[in-house]
C-alpha cells in the first residue's frame, strides 16, 4: 500500500544515501533521485531515465515520491498567490508565493496551527493542530517550484529564489523537520538555494535557538513586536518563558556562530494602532537593539475578525521608522501583499475551524500546549 512506502520527498541526500544503501545500491543514486524530484519536479519513478529498469521497478515497490494534497490555490491582483494544502493530520496548511522584480519568495508553513497565541496573529487563533513532517514542509516548496517553475519569467510568474519559514507556525517546536527541510532546501541537489536566502523566523523559542549553533547557518529573523517586557509578555506570551534579555543573549549566540561576521539578523515588528506604534515605543527598539547588528522590518498591522487591533495611520508608520533611521538602524516596511485573498502577513489561518472566540477553557488548553512544546525542547538539550 502507498501509505506503507517510504515518502522520498523528505528526506536529505544524506538519508538518501542510508536509504538506498539499505537496497544495495550505491550512494551516488540519491543524487540522481533528488535531481529528479526537486530540480525537475518529476513524481514518476519511471521518467527517471539514467536509472536502471531493475532499480525503477524496486523503487516503485518500496517507496514513492508524494506531493501535498492541493485543496484550492488563489491569485491575488498583485500576484501573490496561495495555496491550501491538506497535510497527514487531516489539517489544512497555507503556502504563499510573493512576486517581485527581481525576486520571488516562498512563505512556508512549519506546523499546521500554533500554539504560542500571539494575540495579534490569526494562526493562533485555531490553536495547534500538527507538528509538519519534513516531506510536508519541503512538499510546499516542491509544488510552488513545479507550479511556477516553468511559467515565463515575468512580474507575475517569477520561480523561486528566496524561501521564509514564516508560514502557519512556530518552526522551533517542529525542530528536526524543519532543519531537515532547510537542509533540502539549500543542497545543490535540492533546491540550491543559499543560505541568505533560507530564513527561519522565530518567535523566540530560546533553547532551539542554541541548538542551531553549529546546525545549520540560515539566516535569521526574529519576532520582536515589543521593546519591554511588560508589553512583550502581552503580545508575545513566549515572552514569560524566555524574556527579553534571553532572548537576545540566544541572537548574539547564534550569529556569533555564523562564518559569515557580515550577516545581520532581522527583526519583525508588527505595528499595533496606539499599542506599540508610539514615539517611545520606537526609542525603546532602539535603545533595545543598540548592539545588535540588525536590520528592523516593520509590518503594519493586518486586521481579521475578532483581533481587537489596528493598522496605525500611515503617518505613525512613518514617524516610527523615522525614529530608527535616525538612530542608525536600517529600517524598512513591509508592503501589504495579498491580502484580499487572506494571504498577508499574520493573516495565516488555513481550512480550518476558526476558533476567534477564547474561552477560558480554550486558553487553558492552548497555554498548556504551548508549555509542553516547549518541554520537549529543553528535554532535547
Amino acid at each position: 500500500m502507498t501509505d506503507a512506502k517510504t515518502n522520498l520527498l523528505g528526506m536529505t541526500r544524506q538519508q538518501l544515501a542510508s536509504f538506498f544503501a539499505e537496497l544495495g545500491e550505491k550512494s551516488f543514486r540519491a543524487s540522481q533521485v533528488m535531481k529528479w524530484m526537486h530540480h525537475f519536479g518529476e513524481d514518476d519513478f519511471d521518467a527517471m531515465t539514467d536509472i536502471s529498469k531493475t532499480l525503477r521497478q524496486k523503487l516503485k515497490s518500496v517507496a514513492t515520491i508524494k506531493g501535498p494534497e492541493v485543496v484550492s490555490c488563489d491569485r491575488a491582483a498583485d500576484g501573490t498567490r496561495k495555496w491550501v494544502v491538506r497535510v497527514a493530520s487531516g489539517s489544512c496548511v497555507e503556502t504563499v508565493f510573493i512576486p517581485e522584480d527581481k525576486r520571488g519568495t516562498l512563505c512556508v508553513s512549519s506546523q499546521a496551527g500554533c500554539a504560542l497565541d500571539c494575540s495579534f496573529c490569526s494562526t493562533g487563533k485555531q490553536g495547534f493542530n500538527s507538528d509538519l513532517t519534513c516531506a510536508e514542509i519541503v512538499g510546499q516548496v516542491w509544488l510552488a517550484r513545479k507550479t511556477l517553475g516553468s511559467a515565463a519569467v515575468g512580474s507575475h510568474h517569477r520561480p523561486v529564489t528566496n524561501v521564509v519559514m514564516m508560514g502557519m507556525g512556530e518552526p522551533l517546536l517542529n525542530f528536526d523537520n524543519v532543519m531537515n527541510a532547510m537542509d533540502v532546501m539549500m543542497d545543490d541537489y535540492g533546491y540550491g538555494l543559499s543560505k541568505r536566502r533560507v530564513t527561519l523566523s522565530t518567535s523566540g523559542i530560546v533553547p532551539a535557538m542554541y541548538k542551531m549553533v553549529g546546525r545549520t547557518d540560515v539566516s535569521l529573523a526574529v519576532s520582536l513586536h515589543a521593546g519591554n517586557d511588560e508589553l512583550r509578555d502581552q503580545l508575545v506570551p513566549v515572552n514569560k518563558k524566555f524574556n527579553l534579555h534571553k532572548l537576545l543573549a540566544a541572537i548574539d549566540a547564534y550569529m556569533k556562530s555564523l562564518p559569515d561576521k557580515h550577516r545581520v539578523v532581522t527583526i519583525e515588528y508588527t505595528l499595533l494602532a496606539g499599542i506599540n506604534d508610539q514615539l517611545h515605543h520606537a526609542r525603546q527598539v532602539g535603545q533595545l537593539l543598540r548592539d545588535v547588528p540588525c536590520k528592523i522590518n516593520l509590518i503594519p498591522f493586518n486586521p481579521f475578525p475578532g483581533s481587537g487591533y489596528v493598522r496605525p495611520s500611515n503617518n505613525a508608520i512613518r514617524r516610527f521608522q523615522a525614529v530608527l533611521a535616525e538612530a542608525g538602524f536600517n529600517t524598512t516596511v513591509r508592503r501589504t501583499r495579498g491580502d484580499e485573498i487572506d494571504a498577508a502577513c499574520g493573516q495565516l489561518v488555513g481550512a480550518v475551524q476558526d476558533r476567534t472566540r477564547r474561552s477560558a477553557q480554550y486558553r487553558t488548553a492552548q497555554k498548556q500546549q504551548a508549555e509542553q512544546a516547549i518541554r520537549l525542547v529543553e528535554a532535547a538539550q
